[in-house]
């Protein structure tokens, strides 16, 4: 397998990288594809997000960077509050475009596109509605990361709040992984968050779906 040029020679800096879920918004709680489609936190969602900036502040991050939509700018603000760091929104840490499924629920999308769903769910590559490939999707945020990655001092830490499916495509382009065994990871809960650590060979996953005891995923990921 061919690792991507975005992966190769990391320096070796002890760096961290933090992927942090947004908090429960109401079509999280309906089983309703939210997408791009702008949908703010519910009042558990923002509980969520003040207690986990709480565990998150005392890592002692150095820089936030955020989707711009309002779910993942809203628990962002939560750990910009506790350490005084801005936060740097970024349009490509959004979710998935997925067309037509957007707003429709879990059981809508089986019942019209049933065998689009099977096939993203065996690894096809599908656009979703006819929104966008995961691989593009990554394409899109994975060198973001890294871009705010590479300003960190050695042994920093970057929070990046955003998505269950970016995160996850994320994730798996970080590590080299083929696009095929990115459904291995699992989909992450409200509020919870995966780690990345800078190890000799590149970046290594050292916590997934980290935060809480576990809480069932409820989100576009699942």
């Amino acid at each position: 397998m061919t690792v991507p040029s975005v992966l190769n020679n990391p320096g070796g800096r002890n760096r961290r990288i933090i992927l942090w879920r947004h908090g429960q918004t109401s079509w999280n709680l309906e089983r309703r594809f939210q997408g791009t489609t702008d949908i703010g936190l519910t009042a558990e969602g923002v509980a969520q997000a003040a207690r986990a900036a709480r565990l998150l502040a005392s890592l002692k991050p150095d820089a936030i960077v955020a989707s711009d939509l309002s779910r993942a700018a809203t628990t962002a603000g939560e750990l910009a509050k506790l350490t005084g760091l801005e936060v740097t929104y970024e349009e490509a840490l959004r979710e998935t475009f997925a067309g037509a499924w957007q707003g429709l629920t879990h059981d809508e999308i089986l019942a019209t596109y049933g065998e689009e769903y099977a096939a993203w769910k065996r690894g096809e590559s599908v656009r979703r509605g006819g929104g966008e490939l995961e691989t593009e999707v990554a394409d899109r945020a994975a060198p973001v990361v890294l871009r705010h990655a590479d300003k960190l001092p050695d042994g920093g830490t970057l929070v990046v709040v955003s998505h269950g499916g970016t995160i996850r495509t994320t994730i798996g382009r970080l590590l080299g992984l083929d696009s095929y065994l990115w459904e291995g990871l699992g989909g992450l809960s409200n509020c919870c968050w995966s780690v990345l650590g800078e190890g000799a060979r590149g970046w290594r996953l050292l916590e997934h779906n980290a935060g809480t005891l576990p809480e069932p995923v409820l989100g576009d990921d699942t």
